[in-house]
């Protein structure tokens, strides 16, 4: 009752069986399972919403493989530590990023040796999918593991061993109010049942929704980051910002903010949409801009970063042809393959005239037009 732990800490499963949820990884059948039982361990990148119980799976591996667990965050680690990690390895080891899609290029390369002879077991935790976030090379050599969200028949589980430890109880409409506000989160549910059994008054009171909502403070708005409503707000985002509707713009821009989303993911569809959406060259620089400062500063100031580049790029004038163009191309490179270059233009001394009118494509693509500007057929 009295422990400094987190109460998220203090509960955190010792065994598989004590796990709730994730069947389909920690059950009878489940893939996790049959990995133990066969003594076989590679590195993963478990991918799925906050609160599912990424770390938790993590740390149960370390202890039931008897491996030194090595726990860090992408969003506070540097290159440096990571290498220092590797270098003083002894044994067998798990080291667990969490947040790994806030790692760069060149901070996932320095990963891969280690990986690839087996020096540690990495588990990659994120929210974002990996195809996205996490370099190929990586990705080849972990296996990606999917969590679930939580039901609210898992989370009413967890909420009962809370209450439990607590020596607490909750009326019905408090219990529904909590599995709302939560939102799939068991990490959330159990430090707002700790919250507001610190905040209530006497040992025997039950906890009712009004000391929930004190214990939380809003309603979480937090959607599930992997889920259709994730995709679905990006999307009318930047559809949005297509159709020149600052205003259709803004509204998805806040609703992703109060929820949470990292800005970072925000500004870079911002920085790709620059590029395939808009006339002026000058957007990118904006769009670069914008994810600059949130990569600089974070919340809250940086949502007005976010707010002034949606504004620039909802209202600027609106051209595909570079990026359609492009594609064009792309589509004759995988139809065509590696057509011979002119002659002319091959890095060999041979005598080339700049302002020449000749198409200097190969030869099988002479006259071909794959930049249409405004509309041009």
């Amino acid at each position: 009752m009295n422990e400094a732990r987190p109460l998220a800490d203090i509960l955190r499963p010792k065994n598989l069986d004590e796990v709730v949820g994730q069947e389909h990884l920690v059950g009878k059948s489940g893939v996790i399972r049959k990995m133990l039982s066969s003594n076989f361990l590679p590195s993963m990148i478990f991918w799925g919403p906050p609160g599912c119980g990424k770390t938790t799976l993590a740390y149960l591996l370390a202890t039931l493989t008897d491996s030194e667990f090595v726990s860090k965050s992408a969003v506070t680690t540097t290159l440096a530590e990571v290498r220092g990690i590797i270098k003083n390895v002894t044994g067998r080891t798990i080291f667990f990023l969490d947040e790994i899609h806030r790692f760069n290029k060149a901070q996932q390369d320095a990963l891969l040796p280690a990986v690839e002879k087996g020096t540690i077991i990495l588990i990659g935790a994120t929210t974002e999918n990996p195809s996205f976030e996490v370099i190929s090379p990586l990705l080849s050599r972990c296996r990606v593991v999917v969590l679930k969200q939580l039901s609210s028949e898992e989370l009413k589980k967890i909420a009962w061993k809370g209450l439990k430890y607590l020596q607490r109880k909750m009326d019905a409409n408090a219990e529904i109010f909590l599995l709302e506000v939560a939102n799939g989160d068991a990490r959330a549910l159990l430090n707002i049942l700790e919250i507001a059994s610190q905040i209530i008054e006497g040992s025997h009171t039950s906890i009712t929704s009004e000391i929930i909502e004190q214990a939380a403070q809003r309603k979480m708005l937090q959607y599930d980051q992997v889920g259709d409503e994730h995709y679905n707000t990006i999307s009318a985002f930047i559809k949005s910002m297509r159709a020149s509707d600052v205003d259709a713009a803004l509204y998805y821009l806040a609703r992703m903010v109060a929820a949470g989303e990292d800005p970072l993911f925000i500004a870079r569809r911002m920085v790709v949409f620059a590029s395939e959406d808009v006339e002026s060259p000058t957007a990118l620089v904006v769009a670069n801009a914008v994810f600059d400062a949130c990569h600089k500063i974070g919340y809250p100031e940086c949502q007005e970063n976010l707010a002034a580049g949606v504004v620039y790029l909802s209202n600027a004038k609106k051209d595909r042809s570079a990026y359609d163009a492009y594609f064009r191309a792309l589509d004759d490179v995988r139809k065509y393959g590696n057509l011979p270059i002119p002659m002319t233009i091959r890095n060999a001394p041979t005598k080339y005239d700049p302002y020449t009118k000749e198409s200097l494509l190969p030869d099988r693509m002479k006259g071909k037009k794959y930049y249409l500007k405004g509309g041009e057929k």
